[in-house]
């Protein structure tokens, strides 16, 4: 399907489209607040077209977080042609969101990029099948049919086989649409899927035997979490040459960060507004599917073990560790070597989350409590 990209800029907020896109200014040509009310110009290249995924960057500038901070910020969308670190190198952007092991691939491959804040804390991706298909661990995926997007969105099945004594031999591996129709139409015994997307797609969809929605205890779940090859994911990468030796765009990047974790809080104390913000930005979902994704999201961030946003070492080496050594179906791994030491900093994030708790904000969500959300068919 094809997908007209859009941007969304704090100026859009306030004018006409059309003003807007004549308005965008390049990224990182302006300074932060120069006395004159002159707001720092950024980029953020997102991972994907508008959906709640993204639900705190939507809100942060919905609010005013980001001009609050000094900053106009514009959100620029993905999709499946677009390669977020590669707009972050190419100065396309000033920040970009994207997983750890797709952009410690394009760091061996000379990318000079840095994960300034690791957003998402815990994995979303799963291998979900129906009952009666009697796959209840990795172990059991042997022989069957196993979906997978591609894109870099497949170690964790790779990192989950090896660990399992198994290999890519031991499947039939296929490549699965971005939907869910290969598992609905029984093509693919074991399909990917994001908690926040895909899998409610076919809690959307109508069990022809029942007349009625499918529901969680007809679908068996493969937490890659709890196999122990969770690999970290949407996180936000700088320029490590521009942090390196430009003062502004370091203290742009704490004042971005600052208003992106306002903009997450946000989102976790009200997901309903969060997911209608971002429903209001252009995207195409349903009002019941970007509630559930909006709530989704939410769990992987909250509640925050060290402050959201902080890189927890012993997740960044278990993900580095799998790229180094999990193979793929032509024995290639992502990384040969590890990567350099600024692939990642706490140096921002701290910072950031310093200011913040000043301030009284609380960046640890410790009495998080996600809410209930009732699908309807299509998401609608």
């Amino acid at each position: 399907m094809h997908h007209r990209k859009r941007l969304l800029t704090g100026a859009a907020v306030l004018a006409t489209a059309a003003l807007a896109l004549t308005g965008c200014t390049p990224p990182g040509s302006g300074d932060t607040d120069k006395g004159d009310g002159a707001l720092t110009p950024v980029t953020l290249q997102l991972q994907w077209f508008a959906q709640a995924q993204f639900s705190g960057y939507y809100a942060a500038l919905d609010q005013g977080f980001y001009k609050d901070e000094g900053l106009d910020v514009t959100l620029k969308e993905g999709g499946a042609d677009i390669v977020p670190q590669d707009a972050l190198t190419s100065g396309e952007a000033d920040y970009a969101i994207s997983w750890v092991p797709k952009v410690l691939g394009s760091i061996e491959q000379g990318a000079h990029i840095t994960n300034v804040a690791q957003i998402f804390e815990r994995s979303a991706t799963t291998q979900i099948s129906f009952k009666d298909k009697n796959i209840n661990s990795i172990e059991d995926l042997k022989g069957h049919t196993v979906g997978s997007w591609g894109y870099g969105n497949e170690w964790e099945i790779f990192a989950g086989l090896q660990k399992a004594g198994l290999s890519v031999d031991d499947i039939t591996l296929v490549t699965q649409a971005f939907d869910m129709l290969g598992m609905l139409q029984g093509d693919i015994d074991a399909a990917q899927a994001m908690t926040y997307n895909e899998y409610a797609q076919v809690l959307e969809s109508v069990n022809p035997a029942t007349g009625k929605l499918y529901q969680p205890d007809e679908i068996n779940v493969i937490d890659y979490n709890k196999v122990g090859v969770g690999m970290l994911q949407d996180s936000i990468w700088a320029d490590a040459d521009r942090l390196a030796s430009d003062p502004k765009y370091e203290e742009t990047t704490v004042k971005f960060l600052k208003a992106s974790i306002k903009g997450w809080i946000f989102a976790m104390n009200d997901p309903q507004k969060a997911a209608d913000i971002v429903t209001a930005a252009g995207s195409t979902l349903g009002t019941s599917h970007q509630l559930w994704m909006a709530n989704e999201v939410n769990k992987l961030i909250w509640p925050s073990t060290n402050g959201i946003g902080f890189i927890d070492e012993a997740a960044w080496n278990r993900t580095v560790g799998i790229a180094k050594t999990t193979k793929n179906e032509t024995g290639a791994t992502i990384l040969t070597k590890d990567p350099p030491a600024d692939a990642h900093t706490n140096k921002y994030i701290q910072q950031a989350l310093d200011e913040l708790k000043a301030e009284g904000v609380d960046v640890m969500g410790a009495n998080y409590q996600p809410i209930t959300v009732t699908l309807k068919e299509g998401g609608k």
